[in-house]
């Protein structure tokens, strides 16, 4: 597989991402651990009925070191725990767009470049949203959620960019990391939450979808991109998902257009653009 090839099959994972605010929306009061249960169990399926189909041994992708199970299925939970945390403690599109700081912490953790650092317009759009454009200071009811979607951004660049070490691990044991998830869902779940089993059938609608795409086949079209294709690239095309999230989400009246919001998209946007200049747009030798 050429780079190209694997760098545009990772890219569909960004427009799956770009739905996972909106579809995590719909799941209404379903707790965080029990939707990392549910939609990682969607995932796991999706897996095995591929292995079932091309009548492959489901066993031989799990056979790996346990520091490979640590960091797939650590990145896996703790993005996705404290992803859907955030959604739950803060407002739809501040939670997801600080959320997205990861594309940009790709780009920097990835190129490494001599003095390389974040600057202010990196953050400006994170203190646009918690501020709501006026005086510094976080609005205390969100902190929970914002604190999540920090946690949330670190892990998944960090996930994302660490995934190049482990290159000759296949892209199959995404699935059982997946499986993975789906039990250390469902036990966190049942130590620290109370599950909800809605009869809503827009809520399971959310739930299925998550399952399908942005938790589901997603992981697999990263992995290919983030480990055989160019991940530098794969970061600046990231750089699309908060627009789309926020595009989304307005769109089906969940979040209110703003002139706060929208400024801070560009900012976020923009500031990632920056940090990636050297690679965008090239830089001269010498």
């Amino acid at each position: 597989m050429t780079e190209t090839r694997a760098t545009l099959i990772g890219a569909i994972a960004v427009l799956l991402w770009g739905a996972l605010a909106l579809f995590t929306t719909w799941t209404g009061a379903m707790p965080p651990f029990q939707m990392v249960a549910i939609t990682f169990a969607i995932a796991f399926a999706l897996a095995l009925g591929k292995w079932i189909i091309r009548r492959e041994n489901p066993f031989g992708h799990a056979r790996q070191p346990l520091k490979i199970w640590g960091f797939g299925v650590g990145g896996l939970f703790g993005y996705h725990a404290f992803y859907f945390l955030a959604l739950k403690n803060a407002p739809a599109v501040e939670a997801s767009l600080i959320a997205y700081l990861w594309p940009l912490l790709i780009v920097l953790f990835s190129a490494l470049l001599p003095g390389e650092r974040l600057r202010w317009f990196h953050l400006a759009g994170t203190v646009l949203l918690v501020t709501d454009g006026g005086a510094v200071s976080f609005k205390a009811e969100y902190q929970t959620g914002y604190l999540a979607a920090i946690a949330c951004a670190l892990t998944w660049s960090s996930y994302s960019v660490l995934s190049r070490r482990f290159g000759d691990v296949p892209t199959d044991t995404v699935g059982w990391f997946c499986g993975a998830t789906a039990v250390l869902g469902g036990i966190a779940s049942a130590v620290f939450e109370t599950p909800v089993w809605p009869v809503d059938p827009v809520i399971w609608l959310g739930v299925v979808l998550l399952g399908l795409g942005p938790v589901g086949a997603a992981f697999f079209v990263w992995d290919i991109g983030v480990k055989r294709g160019n991940i530098k690239v794969l970061g600046a095309f990231s750089y699309a998902a908060p627009l789309l999230s926020t595009l989304l989400l307005i769109s089906f009246g969940d979040s209110l257009a703003t002139p706060v919001v929208w400024l801070a998209c560009l900012a976020i946007v923009g500031g990632a653009v920056l940090a990636a200049k050297d690679m965008l747009f090239g830089r001269t030798p010498g």
